[in-house]
């Protein structure tokens, strides 16, 4: 673990950890259980949560605490900012109405990928989707889209930083196949993922470029495996996808031109 720089405020860090404890898997949880899972003392943490109670970001019953809807805030400053979910909006909904699968846009963060738009047409995984889902960018379509962006030293330095733990029996478990994946990635511009996150679920990536050419996000299609093959994925959905990110990347542009 790195040494904090000397600009770092340990409070704001411990404050912040304390909101992050709390998940899908755990909306609310016990004093001890935030203790247990930030690090800190029991008494530490108790300061944090009342603090939080007193901003408003976190309500008690008394022995269990839990988020309120003004942690929203939080986020909805940097979404504001980005403008790519309004841009990519119209688009994925157009998507999913065309090929009648679920869309998203996610953006890389550290080492995973962070959903910033999504238009669900069915609930194909266990876990529930929703704007600021999490997922290890090495499992995801999208992920491996995103890595093949980044420069040669940025993703070696992801490579040396990124631990790979199976999510399915079919997950890439080493830097490199994963290295290899990401390569393929980059030279046919999109990404097949075949139940390497969850069982059942193929999903199809490709990158979104911002005015500059870079790659700024992704944009996917998933799907059940028993409603497409791999072969039907690439020749049915591969054509509007492409065309999806063109589109979002091109309008994007004209955004980012404009400000």
């Amino acid at each position: 673990m790195t040494e904090p720089s000397p600009d770092y405020v340990q409070s704001l860090g411990r404050g912040l950890a304390v909101i992050r404890s709390f998940d899908a898997e755990n909306p609310r949880r016990t004093l001890s259980e935030v203790a247990k899972a930030t690090g800190l003392t029991r008494a530490t943490a108790r300061r944090f949560l009342l603090t939080l109670v007193e901003l408003g970001y976190v309500r008690t019953d008394g022995s269990q605490f839990r988020l309120t809807p003004r942690v929203l805030e939080l986020g909805y400053s940097y979404l504001s900012s980005l403008s790519l979910p309004e841009v990519a909006g119209p688009h994925l909904e157009a998507l999913a109405n065309q090929v009648h699968e679920s869309t998203s846009v996610s953006i890389l963060d550290g080492e995973d990928i962070v959903y910033v738009a999504r238009v669900p047409v069915s609930r194909i995984m266990t876990v529930s989707i929703t704007l600021g889902t999490r997922f290890p960018a090495y499992g995801t379509s999208m992920g491996r889209v995103l890595l093949a962006g980044l420069s040669e030293p940025a993703f070696e330095e992801y490579l040396a930083k990124v631990t790979l733990t199976p999510l399915t029996d079919r997950t890439v478990l080493t830097t490199d196949a994963l290295r290899d994946e990401v390569a393929r990635t980059r030279v046919a511009g999109y990404c097949l993922v075949d139940q390497e996150l969850e069982e059942g679920l193929r999903s199809m990536a490709a990158p979104i470029r911002d005015h500059t050419g870079a790659v700024c996000a992704a944009v996917n299609i998933s799907t059940h495996a028993a409603r497409y093959t791999a072969d039907t994925v690439r020749a049915d959905l591969l054509p509007p996808l492409l065309t999806t990110a063109t589109a979002i990347g091109t309008d994007l542009s004209r955004v980012q031109n404009r400000s």
